[in-house]
């Protein structure tokens, strides 16, 4: 079994550096210095991961294939938007592999996301009671579960990945993987099929989220002339007013912020993802819709805590 516990001050860094999920693309949106800490364990059949974040961020991106995706929030000192809905703390999140999605959480985030191999995922759930019930129900990206089942749960999940991390007995030999993964995933099915849970519950996204992935996505495809919040309005056929609820609802902060932070996240990601001497601070900016450079740097140095000129420049990153 695979083990590591990283540190970041960056949180491309850190999304880099989560195992299995090549497709993961973090963008910080509350300005100051970022910390981070990223510890996972691999066995064959299952990834489980745990990440504390200081910073609020958006999350996008492709669950990995061939497997089914749970998410435990450990601590959520605010709301959480997963998949256009609303969450809590309280909340058990749930990605099929291949699945896009897009989730937004809240300053201080700690969460602990566990990705079981699908076919060994379906032969444990054939294996339990209620399995047709439980399977619609994770159709759902956002389950609402009994609270104090839910926390006794949480309880039991963190203990047995923390000892699982630190613990060389829990996981040396493939008989002890076996355990950890079927104790892992006994725990999740356990908890929604417990009878408080209900397991015919529909939720769907809302109009407020729908706009602001639209206007994230718009801002990721047109990065060298980023469209206006007025463009985005008459895009989407609805008010000013709408689009500034809406991110205030779902981000809580402007459109003109949340769509700046976006683009300054991706100039940060081309600038640590290139040497000095294939892109320059100038072309990246431009790259993502800056032209005005003095502004640019303040800006960046705002949401950061750096000038760009500071940013690490390598071809791979490294934690910190």
């Amino acid at each position: 079994m695979n083990r590591s516990i990283h540190h970041f001050q960056d949180v491309h860094a850190h999304a880099a550096s989560v195992a299995h999920w090549s497709q993961l693309v973090y963008s910080q949106l509350a300005s100051g210095a970022l910390e981070s800490s990223l510890q996972q364990l691999s066995s064959e059949r299952c990834h489980a991961f745990r990440e504390r974040i200081n910073k609020r961020v958006v999350q996008q991106g492709e669950a990995p294939r061939d497997s089914v995706c749970f998410a435990v929030p450990i601590s959520m000192p605010g709301t959480v938007r997963m998949q256009g809905r609303d969450a809590d703390g309280s909340s058990l999140y749930f990605l099929r592999g291949g699945e896009e999605f897009m989730c937004h959480m809240p300053t201080g985030m700690d969460l602990l996301s566990i990705a079981f191999d699908r076919a060994f995922f379906d032969a444990t759930l054939r294996e339990v009671p209620f399995a047709d019930d439980i399977a619609r129900l994770l159709r759902q990206p956002v389950i609402k579960v009994p609270q104090q089942r839910f926390v006794e749960c949480r309880q039991r999940l963190l203990a047995i990945f923390s000892e699982a991390l630190v613990n060389d007995e829990m996981s040396g030999t493939p008989a002890r993987q076996d355990e950890l993964e079927h104790a892992l995933l006994g725990e999740l099915l356990r908890l929604v099929m417990d009878p408080a849970c209900d397991r015919h519950q529909r939720s769907g996204s809302s109009t407020q989220d729908f706009i602001v992935e639209k206007c994230h996505r718009m801002a990721m495809a047109e990065t060298m002339s980023a469209p206006s919040v007025m463009e985005l309005c008459e895009r989407l056929q609805v008010s000013r007013r709408t689009v500034q609820n809406s991110f205030r609802a779902v981000a809580d902060t402007t459109p003109l912020s949340y769509l700046r932070s976006v683009r300054l996240n991706g100039v940060r990601r081309a600038l640590m993802s290139s040497r000095a001497g294939d892109l320059t601070v100038g072309d990246a900016a431009g790259q993502w819709g800056f032209f005005h450079l003095s502004h640019f740097a303040a800006e960046y140095q705002e949401l950061f805590g750096e000038l760009p000129s500071q940013t690490p420049r390598a071809a791979r990153w490294h934690d910190a």
